[in-house]
């Protein structure tokens, strides 16, 4: 079975687990990834939220919950952990600085061009430095800035395409547009990334996802120059994911015509699964009266329709009345719920079935 490594980081199975906020992927959904051989993902998006017992400031709430999830994930899991943390945030470098003190493994960074990220790390820091693109081109970029600016090369790069959830790095017309489907983009960036590896004679391996579900998926993204895949959607409909069952049967029931792309407050497209909120939303009928959080730089609650971090801890706990749940191009093929360790080796067995 094709493991790859990320630095002196070594797993077994082709698979990181995407980071999926609001309280999605905490320590409970990344542990238990880890332990199958892959990379496990918290999310820190929204974190607070669900540490608000903790402090009722939400940044402080924010450092204490991201530290409580690494040290509960290392409790459970002997593999690798790593952290999502969205350069949208209004408290990113909080975010950075409290995952390489907690010695995460991998800092996963997107939803933003992390241009500084190097410049957290401190003398014996052994945080790897991952950043999400959906182009060649940003990619290319942050490999030149992090050179010429840290002399840091990135320890890999995730590429997400646009049959991701949640947010989505594209413009709504480039969604549907196959020049910037995953099949497009992954070969171009792959070889713009080999000029870097033979300069700094450095391995960056390249991690893709967006729609990637089955292990036919997997296997076909390897073939295009990829080391691994990226995937959330298919484990959200784990025992161990650590949303409510109600959001995990959102995707059971949810059909190819209930996943819709919409506009999210922070001003990116993004896809989710319709729901009763959204349609109150698209009626003009939900206005955020205050910022509670200012959670996102991005975003401004006088021209939001909504707030979006409340819509996706509703929808964590399961109330789709108040929120809804992000997902990708694919969550309308969940039929029921499976272990961590079942759902890996269903998708293992089925990539080798794809290459016979």
């Amino acid at each position: 079975m094709s493991g790859f490594s990320i630095g002196n980081l070594k797993m077994s199975v082709p698979i990181v687990q995407g980071g999926m906020g609001v309280g999605i992927s905490m320590s409970g959904l990344a542990a238990a990834v880890a332990n199958e051989g892959g990379v496990g993902v918290i999310s820190c998006a929204g974190i607070g939220l669900l540490y608000k017992e903790k402090s009722s400031d939400f940044f402080e709430a924010s450092i204490l919950g991201l530290r409580e999830e690494i040290k509960k994930a290392r409790e459970k899991a002997k593999g690798v952990i790593g952290v999502n943390i969205m350069v949208a945030l209004t408290n990113f470098s909080d975010m950075v600085k409290t995952a390489i003190a907690a010695k995460a493994d991998i800092i996963f960074a997107g939803a933003g061009l992390p241009l500084d990220l190097p410049s957290f790390l401190k003398k014996g820091s052994t945080t790897k430095l991952v950043p999400i693109v959906s182009s060649a081109r940003a990619a290319v970029l942050i490999c030149e800035k992090w050179i010429k600016n840290y002399n840091y090369v990135p320890d890999a790069i995730v590429l997400e395409g646009p049959k991701a959830g949640g947010h989505l790095g594209f413009k709504s017309d480039q969604i549907e547009d196959e020049h910037f489907s995953l099949e497009e983009i992954l070969p171009e960036l792959v070889s713009q990334i080999k000029k870097f590896e033979i300069e700094h004679n450095r391995n960056i391996p390249v991690i893709a996802g967006g729609g990637v579900y089955t292990g036919k998926d997997i296997q076909r993204v390897l073939s295009l120059g990829a080391s691994a895949v990226q995937m959330g959607t298919r484990f959200v409909t784990t025992e161990e994911c650590d949303a409510s069952l109600g959001f995990k049967n959102s995707y059971i029931k949810a059909k190819q015509e209930d996943i819709e792309i919409i506009k999210s407050p922070v001003g990116l497209p993004g896809r989710a699964i319709t729901s009763k909120f959204l349609d109150r939303v698209k009626n003009g009928l939900e206005k955020p009266t205050k910022c509670s959080f200012h959670c996102i730089k991005t975003c401004d609650y006088t021209k939001s329709p909504y707030c979006i971090i409340v819509a996706l801890y509703n929808a964590f706990r399961g109330n789709f009345n108040r929120g809804y749940a992000f997902c990708g191009s694919n969550a309308y093929k969940a039929e029921n719920i499976l272990t961590v360790k079942e759902t890996i080796k269903l998708l293992m067995e089925e990539m080798k079935d794809s290459e016979k």
